[in-house]
């Protein structure tokens, strides 16, 4: 037990000993710019436009993502302890070369007293200072080829704060829209716009007469911003909801051009025009391989419907 401890005191000891004998070097410190950016709120807007009840079935919903920033701007130094580490070895032409540098940095230093101190400092100071490093055995002289550093300190100083805003759209995020006691998950585009239409999937497959508001929601799952917004749907358009969707849903190849013709022009007279619009060009697509009973629709929809309907591709 007491041969052991010897041992362990022995290594503890060569260990300090190495450590004390590092050539300590000029400290280097390195700058650098950081900025902080700490989130200060967080929240989501629903825009639906002006007018709060929907008077048609489409409407066009707005999501923005609104963030406020506190930025922080610091100038960072770090510095850095240099130290040539110690190397036994390195005694062997070191020594010699000490005692040639020690005897060199006198002699500098003699002759500097009559030239009146015009030798450069590195040949008075210079030698001698390498001369001691060189002649001490525990000592490597200086190297900046083989030093070590160890970070000592970091300092840092705050230059400015300022505050940031972001308004960004919510783009192809969800929402969440309920309508009629079911629940839908939709998406916004890349500009953050939520496309609704209460003649269009989901909502087709609903009794929409029976849709009275459209309650939607958004909802970020990191930080649990949210923003709700309810959609009143107007008893005029509910009423006309019903044989809106009729008239565009039904089977279009059981019925006659007569037919089609009054199902656009009802579409347009219940205030759908865009429905109208579209119902028509169906139909023009549909009878596209049959130009004379496209013409004959394109008739109908003049004479009975004021339209001007002109096939996909070409002019009025």
């Amino acid at each position: 037990m007491p041969r052991r401890h010897r041992l362990a005191g022995a290594a503890l000891c060569g260990a300090v000993f190495l450590t004390g004998c590092a050539n300590q070097l000029p400290q280097r410190s390195e700058q650098e710019e950081r900025v902080e950016r700490k989130l200060l709120s967080h929240s989501l807007q629903l825009d639906a436009g002006s007018a709060a009840t929907l008077e048609l079935p489409q409407r066009r919903v707005r999501v923005l993502e609104q963030k406020t920033f506190e930025v922080s701007e610091f100038e960072v130094t770090r510095r850095y302890q240099r130290y040539t580490p110690y190397q036994p070895w390195r005694e062997l032409y070191e020594i010699p070369l000490g005692a040639l540098a020690m005897v060199a940095g006198v002699t500098a230093n003699v002759l500097n007293v009559p030239l009146l101190g015009r030798l450069p400092e590195n040949a008075t100071r210079g030698w001698i200072s390498y001369g001691v490093a060189g002649l001490n055995p525990f000592m490597n002289v200086e190297s900046n080829g083989r030093s070590q550093q160890n970070l000592a300190a970091i300092d840092e100083h705050k230059r400015d704060t300022r505050l940031e805003y972001s308004s960004l759209p919510w783009a192809e995020r969800p929402v969440q829209v309920r309508a009629g006691g079911e629940s839908h998950e939709l998406l916004t585009n890349r500009n953050g716009v939520l496309r609704l239409n209460l003649l269009d999937s989901p909502f087709a497959e609903q009794d929409v007469a029976r849709i009275s508001q459209l309650e939607l929601r958004v909802e970020d799952p990191q930080d649990g911003a949210h923003a709700e917004l309810t959609l009143p749907v107007s008893r005029a358009l509910r009423s006309r909801l019903r044989e809106a969707h009729d008239l565009i849903y039904a089977d279009l190849e059981d019925s006659d051009v007569q037919r089609w013709v009054y199902r656009v022009k009802r579409l347009s007279e219940l205030g759908l025009e865009e429905e109208a619009s579209e119902l028509e060009q169906s139909l023009l697509e549909l009878t596209h391989n049959d130009p004379e009973l496209q013409q004959e629709l394109i008739d109908g929809l003049l004479k009975d419907a004021g339209r001007h309907a002109a096939p996909p591709g070409r002019g009025d």
